[in-house]
């Protein structure tokens, strides 16, 4: 039997888990729209629109290089995506013998053991792995759109079709980054089964990782400036011959 106790923790760590996970990404989310290069996203996407500017410029001497790497990030989308898929679908599978053979909860569990609460615990990872599809095909999408207007011939002064790709490129990155992002929401999600306390321990511990892998330092910053001054500067002396 279950005390109200154990009962009640869902009701309680479960909101606070998503809450902290939430409070991180809306501050991840204002600072790459606001100060991007204190992040990796927005350090990322100024090397993205440089490497677009150096590839468009000189086509016929980059265009392999261009269609190799574009090809590289369209097989990345692609196994994130099946692998997505394949598992909503071993989920699905699972679930319904589950609610088939009608089995007991585990004992493992400490938390609330009732099967409405089990099917939301399903549910939730069912739906982040269907995020995380639709993620990855969308950045699929624009990555094969890329590739055909990467090897355009352009001229350093057309900035527009330039700037078209560049934004067309990171629109299909960013698209990458939020099916990854799916693919980390799953994890507290998945520890959820096995109760209310592993998927809190879980999602303040995974906000503290991705801190770290999301920020950048003062050096990084210092020296993608540096790099970017030196870019403009070459691309200057190359238009004004």
């Amino acid at each position: 039997m279950m005390t109200m106790e154990e009962q009640s923790l869902d009701y309680v760590l479960v909101p606070l888990g998503m809450l902290v996970m939430g409070l991180y990404h809306s501050w991840l989310l204002f600072t790459i729209l606001r100060y991007p290069r204190r992040t990796v996203i927005g350090i990322n996407a100024d090397s993205r629109h440089q490497w677009v500017l150096s590839i468009m410029t000189d086509p016929l001497k980059n265009g392999v290089l261009a269609v190799q790497t574009i090809r590289n990030n369209i097989m990345a989308s692609t196994l994130l995506a099946t692998t997505a898929i394949t598992l909503s679908s071993l989920i699905s599978v699972f679930v319904s013998s589950t609610s088939n053979s009608g089995n007991t909860a585990s004992q493992l569990v400490y938390g609330n053991k009732n099967s409405i609460v089990s099917s939301i615990k399903y549910f939730s990872i069912l739906l982040c792995f269907l995020v995380a599809f639709l993620c990855n095909v969308q950045s699929i999408r624009y990555y094969a759109h890329v590739s055909f207007l990467a090897t355009v011939p352009t001229s350093v002064g057309k900035k527009d079709s330039i700037e078209y790709v560049a934004r067309n490129l990171n629109r299909g990155s960013f698209f990458w980054s939020l099916g990854l992002r799916a693919f980390y929401l799953s994890f507290p999600l998945f520890l959820w089964i096995f109760g209310p306390i592993p998927m809190f321990v879980c999602c303040c511990t995974m906000s503290f990782i991705l801190y770290f892998l999301d920020t950048t330092t003062s050096f990084t910053r210092h020296l993608h400036t540096k790099l970017y001054r030196e870019e403009m500067k070459t691309d200057d002396v190359e238009s004004a011959v």
